[in-house]
């Protein structure tokens, strides 16, 4: 089922729920299409699918998990660490007899994704980081403090999220809780130096129009590891799969489909208008 944008059908609305039991927990999740399978990994607002999702799900067996403590799920009072969290993904996806894997996260979701590849780097075949939250510089803004002002940030184009649910406080709350409590420092050299030492084929995504995290922060990701592919796609925010999903999912598809094949003459930045 191919989703436009502006489509009076809601994103997602191809995908089936399900539910795996792993490190003690019972995740839900959401899976759509055929193909090379694409493990998603969202972000601090919890499992929200945007037509990005749909697009993408064309072309791969797309599996978006929802991380134990957000949404739907129960309160999360056990994972202490981004590692810890990081592991029980990687056992919910083996438990769902995945040997290898591509590999997404967006935000906070990019730095369970970035953990669980230095994890797990023979499962992981490729990995893309969509704003990825593993590394805040200082410079960045301060937190925003209404969902309004949060709104203005993730999305340069809000009209373009099709219908929404609408999420209740208390899961607000309870997400802010297990992030508060987990996210680590804005800079950690134990994370960084074993994605330095990271050999997969990784592509980092940053919108031009980020206010939650500087686009600028790219950067660090493309001189820090060694086989990573930086790309800054033009009037989009934090939200990239939901501002611009076509752009976002065809770079995607395309760097999952060609790995290094995706830079013809290799650069360090892409720029996709």
């Amino acid at each position: 089922m191919v989703m436009q944008v502006g489509s009076s059908i809601a994103p997602g609305a191809g995908f089936t729920e399900q539910y795996i039991d792993a490190d003690g927990f019972r995740i839900r999740y959401l899976e759509a299409g055929e193909g090379p399978t694409l493990v998603y990994l969202h972000g601090a607002g919890g499992l929200r699918l945007s037509y990005a999702h749909d697009l993408l799900a064309d072309q791969f067996r797309v599996i978006a998990f929802e991380m134990p403590g957000f949404g739907e799920s129960p309160e999360n009072t056990r994972t202490q660490t981004m590692p810890e969290l990081a592991a029980t993904m990687a056992e919910a996806a083996a438990n769902l007899g995945l040997e290898s894997y591509n590999l997404a996260g967006t935000s906070f979701g990019g730095a369970v994704a970035a953990w669980l590849a230095c994890q797990q780097p023979a499962r992981v075949s490729a990995l893309v980081l969509e704003s990825p939250a593993a590394i805040r510089i200082e410079n960045a803004l301060p937190p925003p403090q209404s969902p309004e002002e949060l709104a203005s940030r993730l999305y340069a184009h809000p009209e373009r999220l099709g219908p929404q649910a609408p999420v209740s406080s208390a899961i607000r709350a309870k997400g802010r809780a297990i992030v508060d409590r987990v996210r680590g420092p804005g800079r950690d050299p134990k994370l960084e130096s074993r994605l330095h030492e990271l050999q997969t084929p990784t592509l980092v995504l940053f919108g031009t129009l980020d206010r939650m995290i500087p686009p600028e922060t790219g950067r660090i990701y493309a001189e820090l590891m060694p086989n990573c592919n930086l790309m800054f796609v033009y009037d989009a925010a934090h939200e990239i799969g939901a501002d611009r999903p076509e752009a976002y999912a065809e770079a995607v598809s395309d760097f999952l489909l060609r790995h290094e094949a995706f830079i013809i003459s290799r650069t360090d930045t892409l720029i996709l208008p």
